[in-house]
């Protein structure tokens, strides 16, 4: 039994919808890379009319009065970063990374903070004891192995979390130091 003409291009037409539903759908669940603009936004920095080296201290100051642990600071970097244990088995790691940078009379301050979070993972190690004198006797003798594996990693992109940084960076700047719009050369 043939189909006629139109059934087919019918049942063509249709599929060709269907495909381009499906595809449609694909493209708004991109990865979040894909949807990166590179447009002009002031979330990651600010500019200060003061010294790369003033406004590094700045920030070194700021993270150590939050508690974290800084790992390096020179007049253009800082590192620093502080643990977490929401739960029992889970624990985050938040590291920050600051850049002063000199433009024109004053110094832009870029800030990146990346979450890691990590779970505890139970690995079973067993092992057997046997004993001679005994005949084929084995003694089960059982551990195991807790160790923390990387589940997920992303860069914080709350603009009110790099607010309160600036904030408390402004905190630990000479009183005269004024803030500046932070915009592209």
């Amino acid at each position: 039994m043939r189909a006629s003409p139109f059934l087919r291009t019918s049942a063509v037409a249709l599929a060709a919808v269907l495909l381009a539903a499906c595809g449609g759908k694909q493209a708004q669940t991109r990865p979040a890379l894909l949807g990166e603009t590179f447009e002009f936004d002031d979330t990651y920095s600010r500019g200060f009319e003061t010294t790369p080296a003033v406004a590094c201290e700045a920030a070194r100051r700021a993270l150590l009065g939050q508690g974290y642990v800084v790992a390096r600071a020179d007049a253009g970097t800082v590192e620093a970063s502080k643990n977490f244990q929401p739960e029992a088995e889970a624990h985050l790691q938040l590291a920050i990374r600051v850049s002063c940078v000199p433009q024109g009379s004053g110094t832009l301050l870029f800030v990146s903070a990346l979450q890691d979070r990590y779970a505890l993972r139970r690995s079973a190690n067993s092992a057997s004891l046997g004993v001679g004198a005994l005949g084929s006797v084995s003694l089960p003798i059982g551990s195991t192995e807790d160790s923390l594996v990387r589940v997920a990693s992303s860069t914080v992109q709350d603009a009110d979390f790099y607010g309160r940084f600036f904030e408390r960076v402004r905190h630990y700047l000479p009183a005269h130091v004024e803030e500046t719009p932070a915009e592209p050369l």
